[in-house]
């Protein structure tokens, strides 16, 4: 059939508040327009972000119920364990309470000033982490992936060339090598199996580690599936098990692809690092076994990454946002293509060019969404990665608006109901203004800083 419904009938709905434009214009005004920081029960739509946000499965809720809240040894953290290494296969897995603290852990031994660290490309809270330790990051993407109109089948690539010539450049200087799948902060694009692995090989060629952020392996292993030659007869899980078979580590957000509204993991193989991080762990996070979290976020995190690689549930994951992408594209609004894996990712700056990239048009994008239709989304470009870490700012690579959908929330009324807003602004965007921060914090910004629109 052509169409693909949701894998999933809903037992239990949360109402949502209905607001009026009048209203909105309001409620982002008293927010310094920044969407953050509204408050969420004014929220239509929200489409901040898919980390945290989704609704969990009654096998996930019938789990929580098995949780076994002992401080040291609880069989809960066991079953975690059991559940991560069954698709990674890493020796150590460290619970963390969510990915930004394993980032912390992870740095705390491979940052420090003077360090260089390598990415397809950072997103903001790995970055931040490698900044607050004194360390530089670097994002190496191939040029498809800085082209929003590319319909490169794997924009998440690293640049093996640019890579090496960075480890020739500064090896001694490069603790580690990592890859992001998928690309989030590069519109939500795949890396392939082959980019993985050639990666992996050129890490262990320089004698450097190579880590995997892999917050949302699944939907990447999905188009391995569908896009790379020799991999359409091979599970998901098959899948994800040969891209972490080449890293000596991972990071790992579990309110991604682990279907987790809490929790993460710092997962390695070498004994010496994966003690000198417990020790992290147990200083800032909870015992080795907890890591920060509940026996039920356990429980509940070991059931979702059984049901993360179910095969129906990422076809209907992934034709919700390439549904969508094809209806802007449509009226002409651009749009990240080929369609990621978790966002719709609309191109800011292609769409305001009478905005300059330093007036932030992904900004001016976000407000007119919330004032126009209730719709949270997060502007990805030079407000998010614009600064610099000696305070200057210039243009991000891309100026960019993610509407991140969580995981089992929305349908397709919803989505049907987002590109009728699109349509709305479309028929405005000429009059949008640029905006100018007023206040903003010196790591990670965009979180809390205020704005103001221009006359």
């Amino acid at each position: 059939m052509k169409t693909i419904f949701e894998p999933f009938r809903i037992k239990s709905v949360e109402p949502i508040r209905v607001t009026t434009r009048d209203e909105r214009v309001r409620l982002i005004r008293e927010a310094n327009f920044n969407p953050f920081t509204l408050h969420s029960d004014d929220v239509m739509i929200d489409l901040l972000t898919d980390s945290g946000t989704g609704a969990m499965s009654a096998a996930q809720w019938a789990a929580v119920m098995k949780g076994d809240e002992s401080y040291a040894g609880s069989p809960s953290f066991f079953r975690f364990e059991a559940a991560v290494q069954n698709l990674t296969n890493f020796k150590h897995i460290i619970p963390t309470h969510q990915g930004r603290a394993a980032e912390a852990i992870l740095f705390s031994m491979m940052g420090g000033p003077g360090r260089r660290i390598p990415n397809n490309t950072h997103f903001d809270t790995t970055r931040g982490n490698i900044e607050a330790s004194g360390a530089e990051g670097a994002d190496l993407v191939i040029d498809e992936g800085l082209d929003p109109q590319s319909l490169h089948p794997f924009k998440g690539n690293m640049d093996l060339d640019k890579l090496r010539s960075y480890l020739d450049e500064h090896g001694d200087a490069v603790p580690c090598v990592m890859v992001t799948i998928t690309n989030n902060a590069g519109g939500g694009q795949p890396v392939s199996l082959k980019n993985i692995h050639a990666t992996g090989a050129l890490a262990r060629e320089y004698g450097k580690p190579f880590i995997i952020d892999g917050c949302r392996f699944a939907e990447n292993a999905w188009f391995i599936k569908q896009r790379e030659a020799g991999q359409g007869d091979r599970s998901i899980t098959e899948i994800v098990r040969d891209c972490f078979s080449v890293a000596d580590g991972m990071t790992m957000s579990a309110k991604k692809d682990a279907f987790g509204n809490i929790g993460g993991w710092l997962a390695l193989n070498d004994n010496d690092m994966a003690e000198t991080a417990r020790g992290h762990l147990i200083r800032t996070e909870g015992f080795p076994t907890y890591g920060g979290l509940s026996g039920r976020d356990l429980e509940a995190l070991a059931q979702g990454l059984v049901e993360i690689v179910d095969e129906d549930y990422l076809r209907y994951r992934i034709r919700t946002n390439s549904y969508i992408v094809e209806k802007l594209d449509a009226i002409g609004i651009p749009v990240v293509k080929p369609a990621g894996g978790h966002a719709v990712f609309v191109d800011a700056r292609a769409w305001l060019p009478h905005i300059d990239p330093l007036l932030y048009p992904g900004q001016a994008v976000s407000v007119a969404l919330f004032e126009l239709g209730g719709i949270r989304a997060v502007e990805i470009g030079t407000v998010m990665f614009g600064r610099q870490p000696n305070g200057s700012e210039m243009p991000a690579a891309m100026d960019l608006v993610r509407l991140a959908f969580p995981r089992r929330t929305y349908t397709q009324s919803h989505a049907d109901y987002i590109i009728e807003v699109f349509e709305e602004l479309a028929a405005i965007k000429n009059s949008l203004k640029g905006y100018r921060i007023t206040w903003e914090q010196k790591l990670m910004r965009h979180f809390t800083c205020k704005f103001e629109p221009l006359s």
